[in-house]
């Protein structure tokens, strides 16, 4: 009897390993993790942005450019959008700097992709005008990105 018992639980326990959908953290390639400086002037509105072509890419630079060159910053600015995307995180403008926009993680299940996002350092200390954003890139995929 001890071992039916024991059979039975171990099959209990295999079976419920496989149906539960499974979790990874995809390769993350930080971009840039930086503030705008133009006071609003580049026009990017708080947005959680997922870029799958080159256009939409240049468009985003343009406007983080608008003010100064802050794509000089990023560790790259050419993207092979066959195999990768950009995941590009902008807060709001602030009327006193030191404030954060942090990808926490990004991790892939069954049905979507999860990008947790988070104000690491919230700052208010300094009378500067900024914009915090964080960008960067994942394994391209078809399945949707959830913003939490």
């Amino acid at each position: 009897m001890k071992k039916y018992i024991i059979i039975c639980i171990a099959i209990f326990m295999l079976s419920c390993s496989k149906d539960s959908p499974s979790e990874i953290e995809p390769d993350i390639i930080e971009i840039a993790k930086g503030i705008l400086n133009g006071g609003g002037t580049e026009g990017i509105t708080k947005s959680n942005l997922v870029i799958k072509d080159i256009n939409s890419w240049k468009n985003i630079m343009n406007q983080m450019n608008s003010f100064s060159n802050e794509s000089d910053k990023f560790t790259e600015t050419v993207i092979d959008f066959n195999r990768y995307q950009i995941i590009a995180v902008f807060d709001k403008v602030y009327n006193y700097g030191g404030t954060t926009i942090d990808i926490i993680s990004v991790t892939e299940n069954e049905y979507n992709i999860s990008v947790k996002i988070d104000n690491l350092i919230k700052g208010g200390l300094l009378p500067i005008v900024t914009q915090p954003y964080h960008i960067v890139k994942i394994l391209k995929t078809n399945k949707s990105v959830v913003f939490e």
